[in-house]
């Protein structure tokens, strides 16, 4: 995600925004996400002001006020387990991953250099959060991957094997959450892609 700052006057920009057997890479499934991009509505003629709607409008996010633009998701599997010899193995296992983008849109038109300043500007906001989509498709198949195949002795009744799954399945989902983080900071800190391309529209604009 990509946050932003609650004033233009301070120009502060803070940011909101796996023992396990494993099957065969050619067992796993195939599956693709499912990508949307929703969006919010924003007017200004000039970059400051464009920057001000954004400060306005855009999503809130773990109440640390509102953001630029926020990639969210909803994973949700269909497991298959089988019990073997008195152990459990996961069988296989099918991720259902849609990623939502949520982006500024500019109702109306600009002109000049202030047009420019916005293409460039939404340009780089869209590959900031195609960044933290592709982190989350990268977890979901560190997830496929560090699951599929795992057996748990003594677990006739598949019991077991779930209280394990969720262990690794946090330490995934805890490293993708640390990975975007890291992502933001660096892109927002002084100097950085996204603080760049706010001080590009706001001064350019």
């Amino acid at each position: 995600m990509i946050s932003k700052g609650a004033g233009l006057a301070s120009r502060k920009i803070c940011f909101l925004l796996a023992c396990l057997t494993v099957m065969p890479a050619t067992a796993l499934a195939e599956w693709q996400a499912v990508e949307k991009i929703e969006t919010y509505s924003i007017t200004g003629q000039s970059g400051p002001e464009l920057y001000a709607a954004i400060g306005e409008r855009g999503p809130r996010v773990g109440g640390l006020g509102r953001a630029i633009a926020h990639t969210s998701f909803k994973l949700t599997w269909r497991r298959k387990y089988e019990e073997r010899d008195g152990a459990c193995v996961l069988a296989s296992a099918l991720p259902k991953l849609t990623i939502t983008y949520t982006l500024p849109k500019l109702s109306g038109k600009l002109s000049g250099n202030t047009e420019a300043n916005w293409e460039t500007f939404i340009d780089g906001v869209k590959r900031h959060e195609r960044v933290h989509g592709d982190f989350i498709k990268e977890m979901v198949s560190a997830i496929e991957v560090a699951t599929v195949g795992l057996t748990v002795a003594d677990d006739p009744e598949c019991r077991k094997i779930k209280s394990e799954m969720t262990k690794r399945l946090g330490e995934l989902s805890r490293a993708q959450r640390q990975k975007s983080r890291d992502f933001d900071k660096a892109e927002l800190s002084d100097g950085g892609n996204i603080h760049q391309l706010i001080l590009n529209l706001v001064n350019g604009g």
